[in-house]
């Protein structure tokens, strides 16, 4: 088995796209600007799924090994402390880099089209390899150092990318709120890796795990802390609460990079380090539990302001930050097969979102307002029939890939007690709102008549078309794997297969209450945005107070502005602008002037031009001279006897 003398060449052929056209994108001509920005990942996929054919062909022996690339040489090296840069694929990593570089090859195709007639088209391309290069690296990390490079290196590429436009003032805006948010739950994350250090002595996944099976009455105390530091990280680069706020404005950067973001890497990132470090999880369940919590609040959080919004775009950013929930909440319950499974179907069908609403606002000039669309069923059929596809698969409806993987993470909830009970009804009621919320974006958006009959909408071209079939094509079959054959393989990697009900029928009932709920929010939607249109805003009307807390988002980007923002902005300003600028910098502005002032008045007293004066203190110093030269001599003898009397008394 050679597969892992090739990984390197998985993250490195990203790495290059993206020194050559950062670097030389400018003077080369477009098509090669695209040749070198499409080989890269599509070559780094194909190693990975040579990657995953000599996997598989291992038959049983795939379920107990890991395989691990060390570079020939140690990275760092510190008392007792050894860390290697080192890759590990094993069945998650496999399945995850499957996702990261085919779908992300998928966006890359469609970006062709998308930003043709942009003048940063190199720029773009280069931060893009450069977003996938970090993240594969974030994947192969064989320990937490290096996959904390990867994952700060994530959140610099999606600072470029959100703020592309950088001239619009609120693109670069969000791109400043994205990696300022982000870095809060990076200090979580690096607290934790300094914890492993001391608790530990290592950072390699494998040895961690080793020695947490080694002593597995070792439960909760720095274990809880340690993991509730790396459930900071988490919730920051996966946008959970309390550090979602940044995904909405993430919408400000290209549609095509808010699908690589939203479905294929930066945001997985955080659920894919829980369920790589889940040993750890495992061994704290109080910090499990919060895992849980914070999902199962989040889902429903994100899917209620969803229900409100108009732009095409915000309402599947809050549909994101819900189905991540969902995924938090599989890993809460140590379902964690369930969560990556969902993970894995969410990355097809988000991704097809996001691209089928690039291609409705290239259709319609740049209008993001679903309150300005309507009938565009007849002028996209493509675009449609595809973002049909991707809404009854977030709806979970059979047999389309959401329907499995949401149903195995509320079944695997479910069985926790009385506990896991509310979690699954919390998981249920969002699936409803998750519903309403995308068939009134498919209503508004394609059904009905037009209502902007200025515009003139026009299906994309098949640069664009071609990765959205391919996408409802996994966003149909993509979950009929099944979560137990897809827990099987995941086993070495994630723990424990999903338990089994004891309840006869348990799990039949269970699907057809999500399938019921499911079809309750589509008629739901279907009631207010056909049959009855003019009923949201009687509704809204009847409970504006509700209507305007759902439209403003809870208000709390508002709270954390006077709470947090506007006291540091304000102590900051007093820091820098009075006791920095003015006392500190002014004070030694002062005192270096103050001295030059006196130091030149005192030289001005000697420079005065008299020759008289110059010839005295020629004298004096000529005096002072001798007198310095001559003195130990003159007071030899002398100064001995002096000295000696001294110490007699």
């Amino acid at each position: 088995m050679n597969v892992h003398l090739h990984l390197w060449l998985i993250p490195l052929l990203p790495f290059v796209g993206f020194l050559l056209n950062g670097i030389l994108g400018a003077r080369l001509p477009r098509w090669l600007v695209t040749v070198i920005g499409l080989v890269a990942p599509l070559v780094s996929f194909v190693v990975v799924a040579n990657a995953a054919r000599s996997f598989f062909g291992l038959g049983s022996a795939l379920v107990s090994i890991p395989y691990i690339e060390t570079c020939p040489f140690p990275w760092i090296s510190i008392g007792t402390l050894h860390v290697d840069f080192s890759f590990v694929l094993d069945q998650l990593s496999l399945v995850m880099l499957l996702v990261v570089t085919g779908v992300g090859f998928l966006i890359h195709i469609y970006s062709v089209g998308y930003m043709l007639g942009d003048r940063g088209f190199a720029r773009y391309f280069a931060y893009l390899n450069l977003f996938l290069f970090f993240m594969t690296l974030l994947v192969l990390a064989g320990n937490t150092l290096l996959m904390f490079v990867g994952w700060e290196g994530v959140g610099l590429a999606s600072y470029l990318l959100i703020g592309f436009w950088y001239q619009k003032d609120s693109a670069a805006s969000a791109g400043k709120k994205a990696f300022i948010v982000n870095r809060i739950g990076d200090f979580g994350f690096l607290i934790g890796i300094f914890l492993l250090i001391g608790n530990f002595g290592t950072l390699t996944f494998a040895e961690i795990g080793a020695k947490l099976s080694a002593n597995p009455a070792w439960q909760g105390g720095i274990l809880t802390v340690i993991a509730l530091c790396l459930l900071l990280g988490a919730t920051g680069k996966s946008a959970q609460l309390p550090l979602y706020i940044w995904l909405p404005d993430a919408m400000e950067g290209p549609t095509p990079v808010s699908a690589l973001i939203h479905a294929a890497t930066m945001v997985t990132a955080g659920v894919y380090m829980i369920a790589r470090t889940h040993v750890l999880f495992d061994h704290a369940p109080f910090a499990l539990g919060v895992v849980a919590v914070v999902g199962a609040a989040t889902a429903i959080f994100a899917a209620t302001i969803g229900l409100v919004q108009n732009d095409i775009k915000r309402v599947l950013a809050y549909s994101t930050i819900s189905q991540l929930g969902y995924m938090f909440l599989g890993c809460g319950v140590a379902a964690y097969s369930a969560a990556v499974f969902h993970l894995v179907t969410h990355a097809f069908f988000k991704a097809l979102l996001f691209l089928a609403a690039g291609s409705v606002i290239h259709a319609v000039g740049g209008e993001q307002d679903m309150r300005k669309m309507g009938g565009l069923r007849k002028h996209l059929p493509v675009t449609f029939w595809t973002m049909t596809t991707a809404v009854l698969a977030i709806a979970g409806f059979p047999p389309l890939a959401g329907f499995f993987s949401k149903d195995a993470i509320l079944f695997a909830a479910f069985q926790q007690g009385p506990s896991g009970m509310l979690l699954w009804f919390v998981g249920l009621v969002t699936a409803l709102l998750t519903s309403l919320y995308m068939f009134r974006l498919w209503y508004m958006t394609f059904m009905g008549e037009s209502r902007s009959p200025e515009v003139h909408p026009h299906e994309s071209p098949w640069s664009m078309l071609a990765p959205l079939l391919t996408l409802a094509l996994l966003s149909i079959c993509g979950g009929w794997i099944g979560i137990e054959r897809f827990s099987q393989f995941l086993m070495p990697s994630t723990g424990a297969r999903l338990a089994e009900s004891a309840t006869p029928h348990l799990e039949l009932y269970l699907t057809a209450a999500a399938v019921a709920v499911a079809l309750l929010g589509w008629l739901i939607a279907d009631r207010l945005y056909r049959q009855k249109p003019e009923l949201p805003a009687q509704l809204a009307n009847t409970v504006p107070g509700a209507y305007k807390l759902l439209a403003n988002k809870y208000y709390v980007d508002e709270i954390y502005g006077a709470t947090i923002v506007k006291p540091l902005l304000g102590f900051s300003r007093y820091m820098l602008g009075w006791v920095v600028d003015v006392a500190i910098l002014g004070g030694i502005a002062w005192l270096l002037g103050g001295t030059a002032l006196l130091t030149g008045a005192i030289l001005q007293r000697w420079q005065s031009g008299n020759l008289r004066s110059y010839a005295a203190w020629l004298a004096l110093g000529a005096a002072a001279i001798l007198l310095f030269m001559t003195a130990p001599s003159m007071l030899g003898a002398a100064g001995v006897n002096i000295h000696l009397n001294w110490m007699g008394r």
